[in-house]
């Protein structure tokens, strides 16, 4: 039997780990918390980050990081992006050779724009073929309910892929292999920048065809940027690209769009963060993403605004203005 360890017990990751329970695998969930651990461990609850879900018996919890580590065939971190090296680069040693490590983020590392695989293999120190990513249209606390889902497994290596996949499919739960790395990262990291658009716009009272606008401007922008830094056409119209896009604009149980309406309904960011109650990754990705696209030569004007209006440099309703009066254009180039 596959044997998986979880390093994170917030919502994504306990989630992930009833995924494969309910899989057929064995598999542990680490956390930090020990009043976390002992509800999932003797509860089967985590009511903090996904509340009235019975979890599946199979999901063992620990906070003994080496116990948790022992053995794994597969690995997935589900901790917050911009914290991943520090939390899990002293774990090196114990990840046993040959494992697969999955990365559950969503997020470009600030400073060195670092996709989160890639922040994986190098404080692992792991070879190209043994690090896979997860991403999609994949709302854990609509998981947990085990409703139904797919999501995509990108991986260099197919036999990697196929691992996880296998791993995670069930009858609700449905993974689909990709070996464009670049683009579903790019794609899970850039859609919360675009959902923070959105969220403001809806704190500003504007209907569905702003939404429908913010979306899919944003996707062409997220496109533009992906094939400059060398992903392919096909990602950004699949479940990585768009679906996970629809999904994380449209529903109110994203962070990303929760807190962009706070401010849209005029919170300060701080206040917004803490009523959000949970990481918002768009926040801090937004200027990793700007900073990259400025490195790569790309316009990408609805991330620019958002920075914008996360720091408090121009009032929100001037942002939006400004990028509706810009220069009108072909809509494709």
């Amino acid at each position: 039997m596959t044997r998986a360890a979880v390093l994170g017990a917030g919502a994504w990751g306990t989630t992930f780990a009833a995924v494969l329970a309910d899989a057929g695998t064995e598999v542990t969930l680490w956390g930090r918390d020990p009043e976390v651990i002992r509800s999932v461990r003797d509860d089967r609850r985590h009511e903090g980050s996904i509340p009235g879900v019975d979890l599946p018996e199979g999901i063992h919890a620990t906070t003994d990081v080496e116990e948790a580590l022992a053995g794994a065939d597969i690995v997935a971190v589900a901790v917050p992006a911009q914290h991943v090296r520090g939390i899990v680069a002293p774990f090196r040693d114990l990840v046993p050779d040959g494992a697969v490590a999955v990365s559950l983020m969503k997020g470009i590392e600030q400073g060195t724009h670092a996709r989160m695989s890639e922040v994986l293999s190098e404080v692992w120190a792991l070879s190209p073929e043994r690090v896979a990513v997860v991403s999609g249209p994949n709302l854990a606390r609509e998981i947990a309910q085990r409703q139904p889902t797919a999501t995509v497994v990108a991986a260099s290596d197919a036999e990697a892929a196929e691992l996880v996949a296998a791993s995670t499919a069930s009858s609700y739960f449905r993974p689909y292999t990709n070996d464009d790395l670049v683009g579903v990262e790019l794609c899970g990291a850039y859609k919360n920048v675009i959902a923070v658009g959105v969220g403001i716009t809806d704190g500003l009272g504007f209907g569905h065809n702003t939404t429908a606008t913010v979306i899919t401007r944003g996707l062409a922008e997220i496109t533009r940027l992906g094939l400059a830094i060398g992903a392919r056409p096909e990602t950004f119209s699949g479940l990585a690209g768009l679906g996970d896009l629809i999904a994380t604009c449209a529903s109110p149980l994203s962070r990303n769009h929760t807190l962009g309406a706070h401010l849209g309904r005029g919170s300060t960011l701080d206040d917004a963060i803490s009523l959000t109650r949970g990481t918002a990754e768009g926040v801090k990705t937004a200027a990793a993403v700007q900073q990259l696209a400025v490195e790569a030569g790309v316009d990408v004007p609805i991330c620019d605004g958002v920075v914008t209006m996360l720091a408090g440099e121009a009032p929100v309703q001037a942002v939006i203005e400004a990028l509706i009066t810009r220069p009108r254009k072909a809509e494709v180039d």
